[in-house]
C-alpha cells in the first residue's frame, strides 16, 4: 500500500489544485467581466440560443487586453476586452465574434472543463508514476522524461477538444443561419492578431490545431454534410 501512496497523493494533489484554479478563475472573472449588449452581436447570439432550444446565452466582456476567448468552469462564456475592440474597430467581423462566442459553447456542452479536471488529476498521479519508475534506471533526468511526456498527452488532448469546439461550432453555426466562412476567416486572422508562434513551438507540443488543419477539418465537415443532403 505504501508504495502506491505517493500515486494517490499525486491525484489529490491534482484534485485540489484544480479546485482552487477553478476558484480563482472564477473569482477574477466575477471582478473584471460586465455582460455584453452589442446591438449587432446580440441577434447573432439570438439565433444560436433560438438553434439550442434555450431561452438565452448570456456572453461576457472580461477585462483583459489579450485576444481570447473562454469558457468558465461554471459555463459562462467570455471575450477578452482585446477581441472584443477588435471587433469594434471593423479588424474582427460580427460573424467572426460569434463564432468565437460559438466555440466557447462547445467547450461548455461537452463538458471540456469537467473532463479536464479528471485529465489533470489522472496525468498528475501517471506523472508521478512514471517518473519513479523512470528514476530508478535514469537517476537525474526521471522527472524531465516524464514531464515532457505529460506535457505531450496534455498538448495531444487539447487539441482534441479543440477540435471538437470547432465541429460543435460549425453544426451550431450552419443551424443559426450564420455559417461557417466567419469561423473558417477567424482561424487566418488568429495567427496574425495573437503573433502566433506556431512556427517556432513543434506542433506536438501546441496546445491549438494548426490553422491549416483546423480548416480542413470544417471543410470535411461541410463535404460530409453536403453527401448526405445529396
Amino acid at each position: 500500500m505504501l508504495k502506491f501512496t505517493p500515486i494517490l497523493l499525486a491525484i489529490f494533489y491534482g484534485l485540489l489544485l484544480f479546485r482552487f484554479s477553478t476558484w480563482r478563475t472564477n473569482r477574477e472573472l466575477d471582478s473584471k467581466s460586465s455582460e455584453l449588449a452589442d446591438p449587432k452581436l446580440l441577434p447573432l447570439i439570438h439565433e444560436m440560443a433560438k438553434a439550442l432550444g434555450i431561452p438565452r446565452i448570456r456572453v461576457f466582456i472580461y477585462e483583459n487586453p489579450t485576444i481570447n476567448g473562454l469558457a468558465a468552469p461554471d459555463g459562462r462564456i467570455f471575450i477578452t476586452r482585446g477581441f472584443y475592440n477588435n471587433y469594434r474597430t471593423g479588424h474582427v467581423s460580427v460573424g467572426e465574434i460569434a463564432s468565437v462566442i460559438a466555440h466557447e459553447l462547445g467547450h461548455v456542452a461537452l463538458g471540456h472543463s469537467r473532463r479536464r479536471m479528471i485529465d489533470f488529476s489522472g496525468q498528475n498521479a501517471l506523472r508521478t508514476a512514471l517518473a519513479m519508475m523512470l528514476s530508478r534506471f535514469l537517476p537525474g533526468i526521471g522527472n524531465i522524461i516524464a514531464n515532457s511526456a505529460m506535457s505531450l498527452l496534455m498538448a495531444r488532448l487539447s487539441r482534441s477538444d479543440e477540435y471538437e469546439a470547432d465541429s460543435y461550432a460549425a453544426a451550431l453555426l450552419t443551424k443559426s443561419g450564420i455559417g461557417t466562412e466567419p469561423q473558417k476567416s477567424l482561424f487566418v486572422k488568429l495567427d496574425a492578431l495573437t503573433q502566433s508562434n506556431a512556427g517556432v513551438v513543434p506542433a506536438w507540443f501546441a496546445s491549438h490545431p494548426k490553422t491549416s488543419d483546423r480548416i480542413k477539418a470544417i471543410q470535411d465537415l461541410e463535404e460530409r454534410w453536403r453527401f448526405k443532403c445529396d
